[in-house]
């Protein structure tokens, strides 16, 4: 078949197409205008063509590219003009699909609501990397060489040695550093993921989140803590909340302490929960050691301040009385979808 047949053959093709829907229409468009069209061929053929006859052969393929174009612009028409009239596929009338909407991840919900809660009270917030040198996870916080805390059961270090790194057991790392880098009045929490070798259990995991707080200034005291935590417990916990501490120890404070919240769960009476004790752990804090401040260069002589650490899972936990701390890091969305008015 020469090139002239060839055109009056796809000339006749074109005139006798039916554009009928959607799909026939995008068939006639690929073949016959597409990146890849059948009319590019033609124009490859005419190079063979003697050049005296080029010129009209240019002609037809064009004439023949302009039907094409004018075919397919009718048949855009005549589809336009049965979906109006009500002719198309596509129900107009149906109800919309149901959009799922996302839901925050409890975590976030809880870690929000610890930053929205100190924030009324002027600590802003500090944030440092998860991959901790041994001053600023250890030795800047008053940890001696012995503690039990550096042995490889507790963490997990990614280099031994003079340059010790590991992965920070703690956000405590995150204050060290605000305190190298600012002079007092400081205030400031530090939220963040933070890892303990540890087994994974209902209980307990490898990583967790932490909310961990500064306060430096003249004249801090240990009555200044305890009115803080007391105005956090009812803020997360509601205004009847009652807080208790008792005696502990940490290597950055001095005295330090355990704290505790009336069960809101039983109202203090008792219950499996709280283990029939009416009191709930929430945190651990404490008047910040004047080690710690040698160690950032602040003079423990004219300032003293307080230090405290929250677990974001166990705030969770008594929130929402989820019981397994696996559930968290998961990513069921069975789980996760029932936090969606949590926000």
């Amino acid at each position: 078949m020469n090139l002239k047949e060839k055109i009056e053959e796809l000339k006749a093709e074109i005139n006798s197409s039916k554009l009928k829907g959607e799909e026939v229409l995008e068939t006639f468009r690929i073949k016959f205008l597409g990146s890849k069209n059948i009319l590019k061929g033609l124009y490859q053929e005419l190079k063979s063509v003697p050049n005296e006859q080029k010129k009209d052969f240019g002609q037809l393929i064009n004439s023949l590219k302009n039907l094409a174009e004018e075919k397919f612009e009718e048949g855009k028409k005549l589809n336009a003009d049965k979906n109006q009239m009500g002719q198309s596929k596509i129900d107009h009338s149906r109800p919309a699909e149901k959009v799922e909407l996302g839901a925050r991840h409890p975590l976030a919900v809880i870690r929000n609501e610890i930053i929205e809660i100190f924030g009324r009270i002027g600590f802003s917030v500090s944030e440092g990397p998860e991959i901790e040198d041994d001053w600023h996870n250890f030795s800047a916080l008053n940890f001696p060489p012995e503690h039990p805390a550096r042995d490889m059961q507790d963490t997990f270090f990614i280099e031994k040695g003079e340059k010790e790194m590991a992965l920070r057991t703690h956000t405590s790392s995150v204050q060290v550093r605000v305190m190298e880098n600012e002079k007092p009045p400081i205030r400031t929490i530090s939220p963040g993921r933070v890892y303990r070798n540890e087994a994974i259990s209902a209980r307990a995991h490898c990583f967790f989140h932490q909310v961990e707080g500064l306060y430096i200034d003249k004249n801090v005291s240990f009555a200044d803590l305890k009115q803080t935590l007391l105005y956090f417990a009812q803020e997360m916990f509601g205004g009847s909340a009652e807080i208790r501490l008792r005696p502990s120890y940490f290597p950055f404070t001095e005295p330090s302490a355990e704290v505790d919240v009336s069960c809101t769960i039983c109202k203090s009476e008792g219950c499996n929960v709280c283990k029939y004790t009416g009191w709930l752990e929430i945190l651990g804090c404490g008047m910040v050691d004047p080690n710690v401040l040698e160690s950032a260069n602040i003079d423990p002589k004219v300032y003293s301040g307080f230090a405290f650490g929250m677990g974001v899972e166990r705030i969770a936990q008594l929130k929402y009385r989820v019981g397994d701390l696996r559930l968290y890091s998961e990513n069921d969305v069975r789980f996760l979808n029932q936090f969606k008015s949590a926000y």
